[in-house]
C-alpha cells in the first residue's frame, strides 16, 4: 500500500503497488491509522506503581490521586505532560482527549493566568507531537447534597468542596464558562472541548449550562458515567433517578457527548445513551486495575452505541491492550468468545476515537483525512509468524505499544523506528519528571 500526503493530509491510497517509489518513506509492519486516547488524567501517570501496592477500592485510591494533583504547578505538570504525552506517541497514539479539571493553584486561588495548567498542557502535546483536545472540566461539588430524610428528587446542590478538591472548582458553572470561553488553543495540534466531571461534582442546576456552551461553539462534551455503584445509590438518593436519567433530563445527552466508564447501567439508561446518540468511552486497564467492573460494552454496542477507548489513570498507555481487553472482558463475563472482530476493536481505537474527540478529520486511511499513521512490527517476537491476512489479529491479540514502529502526525515522523525524534529519552523524562514532582 502507498499513502500519499501533502499539507499534512492523505491525497491518495494505492493498492497494489509493488515497490516503493523513489523518495518514499518505507514503513515496515501493519500501518492503521493513528490510535486516539480519548480519555486521559496526564497526573495519574505519577501513580504507576505506587497506586498498585496494598488493597482498597477506588475510593481510597481517590486519596493517593489527590495528594499528586495537589503538588502540580504549571511548569511541573508541563514537564509530566510532555513525558506522558511522548510515552503515548511511542505507543502509535497520534491524538489524546485530556479530562482536565486541575485548574488553579492549591487552594482555589487562580494563576494571573487562569488557564495556565491548560495552556501547559496545550504545549506539552505540540512539544512530543500528537494533537489534542482538551476537555475542560467543570467540577463544583465534592458530592451529592443528601441528608437524613431529604426528599427523593429534591435538586439541591451538592456538597462544597473539600480542601484537596478547591483547585478543581471554578464557583459555579458560569465562571467555569467565562474562563473555558478564554482558553483560545494555539496552534493547530489542539482543539478545546467541555466536561462534567460527574453527577456528584456538578449540581443537576448547573448541567444544562455546561451542556449548552458545548452545543454552541459544536464541542464534544464528555462526562465520568456510573463509574462506581456508590455514585447511581447516591444519585437515587439525592434525585430518585439514575446518572444516565439525570444527564437526560437536563439536556446533557446527545451525539456530541460521550459518557466515559459507564460501567453500572441500566437497561433503561442503555436504551437513553442509545436513543440520544450518545457515544461511550471504555478505559479496561483502568477499570480492572481499580476493581471498578467489568460494563455492559457489548450491550451497548448491540444498541448502536458508538465505543471509544482512553487509557485514564494509565496504569498501562497501550490502545493495543484497551481494544484486546474489551473483547476478553467480555469473554470472561458471558463465557463466549468473538464479539468483535479485530478490524472493528481497531475502529473503536482510531476512528470513532477522533469522532469523540471532534476531530472527524482523522481515523482513516482515506484521502482528504489527516495523515496520522501507526505502524505495528509483525516481526516482533509477539507478533511473528501469522500469515499477512492475519496481520490485524496479530497486532490486536498479540501487540503491545512496544511494538509500534512509527508514529506520524500531520504527516511528519514523530516516532521513527521506535525512537521519539523530539523526546529521545521518554523513561528519563518520565522519571524525572515524576521524581521533581513527589519532592515538591
Amino acid at each position: 500500500m502507498l499513502i500519499e500526503t501533502a499539507g499534512g493530509r492523505i491525497t491518495a491510497v494505492r493498492t497494489g503497488t509493488p515497490a516503493p517509489p523513489p523518495g518514499a518513506e518505507p514503513l515496515r509492519g501493519l500501518t492503521l491509522p493513528g490510535l486516539a486516547n480519548a480519555h486521559s488524567h496526564a497526573f495519574h501517570r505519577a501513580l504507576r506503581g505506587t497506586a498498585q501496592t496494598g488493597s482498597g477500592t477506588f475510593w481510597t485510591w481517590r486519596e493517593v490521586m489527590y495528594s499528586v494533583a495537589g503538588r502540580l504547578t504549571p511548569e511541573s505538570y508541563f514537564s509530566l505532560a510532555r513525558a506522558v504525552y511522548a510515552e503515548m506517541a511511542l505507543a502509535g497514539i497520534t491524538c489524546v482527549g485530556e479530562f482536565h479539571y486541575v485548574h488553579h493553584a492549591p487552594g482555589g486561588l487562580p494563576y494571573d493566568d487562569p488557564n495556565a495548567m491548560g495552556h501547559a498542557l496545550i504545549a506539552a502535546a505540540a512539544e512530543a507531537g500528537i494533537r489534542i483536545t482538551l476537555l475542560d472540566t467543570c467540577y463544583l461539588a465534592s458530592g451529592f447534597g443528601t441528608h437524613p430524610g431529604a426528599r427523593a428528587g429534591a435538586d439541591r446542590r451538592g456538597r462544597p468542596l473539600e480542601r484537596h478538591q478547591l483547585r478543581f472548582g471554578d464557583g459555579s458553572a458560569a465562571a467555569w464558562a467565562e474562563r473555558a470561553t478564554a482558553l483560545a488553543p494555539d496552534g493547530e495540534h489542539a482543539r478545546v472541548g467541555a466536561a462534567i466531571h460527574s453527577v456528584r461534582a456538578v449540581p443537576a442546576g448547573e448541567l444544562a449550562a455546561v451542556a449548552g456552551w458545548a452545543r454552541e461553539r459544536g464541542a464534544p462534551l464528555h462526562v465520568h458515567l456510573s463509574e462506581q455503584p456508590a455514585e447511581n445509590e447516591g444519585c437515587l438518593a439525592a434525585h430518585g433517578r439514575t446518572p444516565t436519567r439525570l444527564l437526560a433530563d437536563h439536556g446533557v445527552l446527545g451525539p456530541g457527548t460521550t459518557a466515559v466508564h459507564a460501567t453500572h447501567l441500566t437497561e433503561d439508561d442503555i436504551a437513553l445513551l442509545s436513543g440520544s446518540g450518545t457515544g461511550v468511552c471504555l478505559c479496561p486497564t483502568t477499570e480492572r486495575d481499580l476493581a471498578d467492573g467489568i460494563g455492559p460494552a457489548a450491550e451497548l454496542d448491540r444498541a448502536g452505541v458508538p465505543l471509544c477507548l482512553g487509557t485514564d489513570s494509565h496504569a498501562l498507555i497501550d490502545l493495543l491492550e484497551e481494544a484486546r481487553a474489551m473483547e476478553l472482558n467480555e469473554r470472561l463475563r458471558s463465557r463466549a468468545r468473538g464479539h468483535w472482530t479485530a478490524a472493528r476493536l481497531l475502529r473503536c481505537a482510531t476512528e470513532n476515537g477522533h469522532a469523540a474527540l471532534g476531530w472527524p478529520d482523522a481515523g482513516r486511511l482515506a484521502a482528504g483525512r489527516l495523515a496520522d499513521l501507526t505502524t505495528v512490527a509483525l516481526d516482533s517476537v509477539r507478533t511473528a509468524g501469522p500469515p499477512p491476512r492475519l496481520a490485524a489479529e496479530a497486532a490486536v491479540f498479540a501487540a503491545t505499544g512496544a511494538d509500534v514502529r512509527h508514529t506520524v502526525v500531520g504527516g511528519r515522523h514523530v516516532v521513527r523506528e521506535g525512537v521519539h525524534r523530539s523526546v529521545p529519552d521518554v523513561p528519563a523524562a518520565l522519571a524525572d519528571a515524576i521524581q521533581q514532582g513527589a519532592r515538591r
